[in-house]
């Protein structure tokens, strides 16, 4: 079966230093894939990897069975490769209106506009704000929902609930499911094994740039040790809660 997205010997370098070193992964459609490891693991380089941000970058990257690896971001993107960075990236002298629509790809069973109000109702109260009066976490639920306004098929998600209120990590984990519900193959970069273990399907585990292991929801709630050992965390006082 053809995955979604495909990723086969990646490496990626900026300048001289190898961030990336010979990474393959696979996320079907309709999977959710963490990518698991601590700050410096290389897990933002290998999601700019596949959207075509680095330097210099070899191996495949292969979107619904075709290789994309010498085509620029936009032309992934226009293939359906979504991607919010972690630093959001909005037009910050646009409205949250603007921002929706000028992203905005209608698509036949795809996100409508009022599907993302709906999901980011918050949203709805400032359409006619212009983003840079938005708060952090405000700021992410727009950078998602631009993102599924323009109805990709696959989503990269680049730590998505770090440094924001509890209630918008909320937000973030009901839009991945949505994501999910609709057959959008999606690959999260995160360290916050609780969220992860609340939206993934399995996790890779990533340091130093390279994969160390897979692990499994299960994994994830206890957590497992090879996920402790990546995220350098002591034993488990507790299992994580369903």
């Amino acid at each position: 079966m053809t995955a979604a997205l495909e990723l086969q010997g990646v490496s990626a370098w900026y300048g001289s230093a190898r961030i990336i070193s010979d990474v393959s992964l696979r996320v079907a459609a309709g999977e959710v894939v963490a990518l698991i490891g601590r700050n410096g693991a290389g897990k933002t380089s290998l999601l700019r990897s596949a959207i075509g941000l680095m330097p210099r970058c070899t191996g495949s990257v292969l979107l619904n069975g075709a290789d994309v690896g010498r085509l620029p971001p936009f032309r992934r993107a226009q293939l359906g490769l979504g991607y919010v960075p972690e630093d959001r990236r909005i037009f910050t002298d646009l409205t949250v209106a603007e921002n929706l629509r000028i992203a905005a790809r209608p698509l036949d069973g795809g996100f409508t506009e009022n599907d993302l109000l709906e999901l980011f109702p918050n949203l709805a109260d400032m359409l006619h704000r212009p983003a840079s009066a938005m708060s952090g976490g405000e700021q992410q639920m727009l950078a998602v929902a631009r993102t599924l306004a323009a109805n990709p098929s696959i989503v990269l998600l680049d730590e998505p609930s770090e440094g924001i209120a509890p209630l918008v990590v909320a937000k973030m984990r009901e839009a991945v499911l949505a994501m999910k519900s609709r057959g959008v193959a999606t690959l999260v970069s995160e360290q916050n094994v609780r969220f992860a273990a609340a939206i993934a399907d399995r996790a890779v585990l990533i340091e130093l740039g390279r994969v160390v292991g897979e692990a499994t929801r299960a994994d994830l709630l206890t957590p497992s040790e090879a996920v402790r050992g990546v995220l350098a965390l002591g034993a488990p006082a507790h299992t994580i809660e369903r």
